[in-house]
């Protein structure tokens, strides 16, 4: 992959994380006239995209962890089966860092589950 395709999936990962907190973020700028003229549809659709949003950041959150939990255990079975006698201290640090992965995807899922009823 070169540089230019990683940047522009980069740019694109960003934009799919942070479309939550721009979509519900508050307008404190307007003129209150400008304010008063904002109508419950607009409103439902702001909100609307902002749980899209926060859909599309649990899923990758919940993606996230299962793509480095198949890595993980796919690099300790093929180091077990190089070094059989070694599968004791890879399978306790195959847990340690799978708890640690899984505890990313968690606490990802928990500000997007945050971001929802706020």
């Amino acid at each position: 992959m070169n540089k230019i395709s990683r940047i522009a999936v980069l740019c694109f990962v960003a934009c799919l994380v942070l479309s939550p907190a721009l979509v519900l973020a508050e307008d404190f700028a307007l003129d209150p006239a400008v304010e008063a003229q904002y109508t419950a549809e607009k409103n439902t659709a702001k909100s609307s995209f902002g749980y899209l949003g926060i859909g599309i950041g649990a899923g990758l959150a919940a993606i996230g962890g299962g793509i480095g939990i198949g890595l993980l255990s796919a690099s300790v079975v093929d180091a077990s089966a190089r070094q059989p006698e070694m599968q004791g201290k890879l399978l306790t640090t195959m847990f340690i860092a799978a708890a640690l992965i899984e505890g990313l995807a968690l606490f990802a899922l928990v500000i997007c589950i945050l971001c929802l009823f706020m």
